[in-house]
């Protein structure tokens, strides 16, 4: 509570202090000052108000279409503002010169007041059409000693779907999962994050998860917001039945749910492990998963190709260590911060592995990160489009 409203305040503040700065240069600039001044004045208060209802908004009671409102709230207000912000940045810079006697900069503003438009257009590209927009992604993955049988062998990884973002809404997840199929994977996987809060909110969905098929099926992992943990529960009994309810649910949909466990892939007399881990994170995340309850000898020689959830895992527990001979590793979790542009993602000053394929030396453990077919928090995506990963696996010769 006490941090929601500190930052309630914060915005507040910047709220009031943005307004008053264009309230004033319109006031001063323009021909016609009084219309345009009153525009800016009542917007402020309306926005003002969408702000303190977003925050005030509860985000662990209740349910999903109070979450969904708050998310909306927020959304909102920040597509107005964060251009609002740049615009007045760049005003203040080309006000420089006036410090020292000087005229304003007008081209300065000029391109500020652009930059604030194409900035708002942006965001609700990214939120009307960008994040419904299938990206495929085809890898080749090289591996040691893969057995001969699955030399070409394609697994389709799709991650972090939020199905509670959509609501009731069901066109985007069936038009993706017709799009998985389309891609005639022999396994399909799910990297976690079904769900937003709790699991009623997949309840819409099955149906059409259920509709995912591959040769040698569907499996799916654990992500840290499918445990319940971003919800307030009135007792530890409902929280157990909220998890219960998404092991039938997986079953319901007759996907394979990994729980520490680990589902054999057969070719005649080769095989290779697919071992699912529950979610192992960085801070503030739970750990529930187990590596070696999952597969109790990691160093055998066994083609093994790992599914957890945050990549973080990895790089802390695979990557260069020779008792794990984990030659591939699928995550999820990143979503590139739903923001990337020209490969670059602000995600990457929270990981060091935030999207795409890695390795340590001599490629002895690789990690494929997929960025995630939802949206959570805000319902955009500005770039980093929503990604199926096809990868192909070929045996390093």
């Amino acid at each position: 509570m006490r941090v929601s409203l500190f930052l309630l305040l914060t915005l507040l503040v910047i709220n009031l202090a943005v307004d008053w700065y264009i309230y004033r240069q319109v006031t001063h600039r323009c021909r016609r000052p009084q219309p345009w001044g009153r525009v800016e004045l009542w917007s402020a208060i309306l926005f003002s108000l969408v702000l303190i209802a977003g925050i005030i908004t509860p985000a662990r009671e209740g349910n999903n279409d109070i979450l969904l409102a708050k998310m909306w709230l927020i959304f909102i207000y920040g597509s107005v503002y964060i251009p609002k912000v740049v615009g007045v940045i760049f005003d203040l810079i080309a006000s420089v010169p006036r410090l020292f006697g000087h005229k304003r900069i007008k081209p300065v503003t000029i391109a500020g007041l652009v930059t604030a438009i194409i900035l708002f257009g942006a965001i609700w590209w990214g939120a009307a059409i960008n994040r419904f927009a299938i990206d495929d992604k085809e890898v080749e993955i090289e591996l040691t000693d893969l057995p001969e049988t699955f030399d070409g062998y394609r697994i389709a990884q799709f991650s972090d779907l939020h199905v509670g973002t959509y609501g009731n809404d069901t066109s985007y997840v069936s038009r993706l999962v017709d799009h998985i199929n389309s891609l005639d994977p022999d396994l399909i996987v799910f990297t976690g994050d079904i769900v937003n809060r709790k699991t009623d909110e997949i309840t819409p969905f099955v149906e059409v998860l259920g509709r995912l098929h591959a040769p040698d099926g569907v499996i799916a992992i654990l992500g840290n917001h499918d445990y319940g943990d971003y919800m307030t529960w009135p007792s530890d009994e409902a929280k157990r039945e909220n998890m219960q309810m998404l092991y039938d649910t997986y079953d319901t949909a007759g996907i394979n749910l990994l729980l520490n466990q680990t589902e054999w892939i057969r070719r005649g007399n080769d095989s290779i492990a697919i071992i699912g881990v529950e979610n192992i994170g960085d801070p503030p995340f739970p750990i529930y998963g187990s590596l070696s309850k999952a597969y109790p000898i990691p160093g055998d020689s066994t083609t093994k190709i790992l599914l957890s959830h945050n990549p973080a895992h990895w790089v802390d527990s695979i990557s260069g260590n020779d008792k794990a001979r984990i030659q591939l590793t699928l995550a999820g979790h990143t979503h590139a911060m739903q923001i990337e542009m020209f490969g670059i993602s602000p995600a990457a000053l929270r990981y060091k592995t935030w999207g795409g394929l890695y390795a340590d030396s001599h490629e002895r453990h690789q990690l494929y990160v997929n960025i995630g077919a939802g949206t959570v928090g805000m319902p955009m995506r500005l770039g980093a489009t929503p990604e199926v990963t096809l990868l192909t696996l070929r045996r390093r010769r």
